[in-house]
């Protein structure tokens, strides 16, 4: 497909080493021509080469930059347009200076994500490709930065390919028997051939689906809540997990005031870790506000940290708060194990069914067996994104259950022989709605909307 030349700045904004103005589109080499002064003319130049020159002004004749040049010709691009890349020193002004040049020259701003957009479009990607390239620049651990690079090349897109494949072969014989009525021996390898193959179809898409809630917390992280009363060292294990002193630790009761939140890797997952004001009766009003808070943070949290002291004797407010989370995923904490025991484990371990860890954060004792435990809780000990095909996307999802459904359909039908021509009908709803996962059937304003997330310059 033909497009008019596009040009963006594709490197963070700010200062730098340096910043790079991408062309890409049929005219982007003869627009980049008309600033570039080198050895020899852009046009004349060998394809995959990088090139030293600077960027004048072709109205004044001013040098405004000295200049790396790259050129790629189509179609062995990311957009399998001609793309031009302009490496610039990183100075703001500087950098924009360059891509207004390109923009008074003939070509035009790229919209968000439309560098991508074009790949999908002229071929190179399909669609789930195409949405994994923001997944892989948003990644927060080496297993999140693994799974997106799998989806990046294809991994997904070959996994539906194969359903849909199958669902075609399936079709291929509903279309025998229809053709051939008179035969009953047809239409009963028919019914056993679709049931077979529908089922095999099925546990596939479950698959995927059943992968879905663990890719989401590799794309997006997992929502973790530390509890607890003031000063058993919430606070302590935030700073310990990110290795930074984030929260302020004293031995003062009631420090921390307000929700801190950061992201960190734990063993590949990335938590999205939240500490609260310690949970408990006060009359300070601001740290009544930090009180508030946490109990409004633990209603949206998937796993909650709860972090008791193990030089404390258990009060009515630990057991209140730990019956209000009661269905949710908890994992407590027994920390201080350096001070002389007065909580009473074996009453927790009795009356509340949840992980107990043993830890003395200031020591580093037992933070390592909190990480192996939220392994197991979420991922069943084993975090493998070598040999897993996960779904993490929404817009995936919502189309594999559509098409979970439809298969379904198909089986129940086939079960009580209704005719293979109206079972035909949610078989080729299943292929259709696997073929939108990876972009075959969709409209130019999903595209639209779903390119429009990306950040200017991919």
């Amino acid at each position: 497909m033909q497009f008019e030349t596009i040009s963006s700045i594709s490197t963070p904004v700010g200062e730098g080493a340096i910043a790079i103005v991408r062309l890409s589109g049929e005219d982007a080499i003869e627009i980049a021509d008309r600033l570039y002064k080198g050895a020899k003319k852009l046009t004349d130049t060998d394809s995959h080469t990088i090139n030293y020159g600077h960027i004048v002004d072709p109205k004044t004749g001013e040098t405004v930059e000295e200049v790396m040049v790259a050129l790629m010709r189509a179609p062995k691009t990311y957009t399998r347009e001609d793309i031009v890349e302009i490496n610039c020193h990183g100075g703001i002004h500087t950098v924009n200076r360059v891509l207004q040049l390109t923009l008074n020259n003939g070509a035009r701003m790229a919209e968000p994500g439309e560098f991508t957009k074009r790949a999908f479009l002229n071929g190179r990607v399909d669609l789930s490709q195409a949405e994994a390239v923001m997944d892989f620049i948003r990644a927060k651990t080496n297993e999140a930065s693994k799974v997106a690079n799998q989806q990046v090349q294809g991994r997904l897109k070959t996994y539906i390919e194969d359903l849909r494949q199958s669902i075609l072969n399936i079709l291929a014989q509903v279309e025998v028997n229809i053709d051939y009525p008179e035969y009953d021996d047809v239409e009963e390898a028919t019914t056993s051939f679709l049931l077979d193959e529908a089922r095999i179809v099925s546990t596939n898409i479950d698959k995927l689906l059943k992968s879905s809630s663990e890719g989401r917390i590799l794309r997006e992280g997992l929502s973790t809540v530390i509890v607890g009363k003031p000063n058993v060292g919430k606070s302590s294990l935030l700073n310990y997990l990110i290795q930074d002193n984030k929260a302020i630790v004293t031995d003062v009761a009631g420090t921390t005031r307000d929700i801190l939140e950061e992201y960190v890797n734990v063993n590949g997952i990335p938590l999205k870790l939240v500490d609260t004001a310690g949970i408990r009766e006060t009359d300070d009003i601001v740290e009544k506000i930090g009180v508030e808070r946490s109990r409004e943070a633990l209603k949206g949290a998937e796993l909650i940290l709860y972090v008791m002291n193990n030089n404390d004797e258990l009060t009515p407010e630990d057991l209140e708060l730990l019956e209000t989370v009661d269905d949710k995923k908890v994992i407590g904490i027994v920390n201080k194990l350096d001070l002389e025991n007065k909580l009473d484990i074996n009453y927790l371990e009795e009356h509340f069914k949840i992980p107990l860890i043993k830890t003395s954060i200031i020591k580093g004792e037992g933070v390592d067996d909190l990480e192996n435990e939220i392994q197991k809780m979420f991922f069943d000990g084993s975090l493998s994104s070598t040999d897993s095909t996960y779904v993490s996307n929404n817009r995936h999802i919502n189309l594999l259950e559509q098409a979970k459904v439809s298969i379904e359909d198909a089986i129940s039908s086939a079960e009580i022989d209704v005719p293979v021509d109206i079972i035909q009908i949610d078989l080729i709803k299943t292929w259709e709605l696997l073929g939108e996962v990876i972009g075959e059937d969709v409209s130019e304003q999903l595209i639209d909307k779903l390119f429009s997330q990306f950040c200017l310059g991919k």
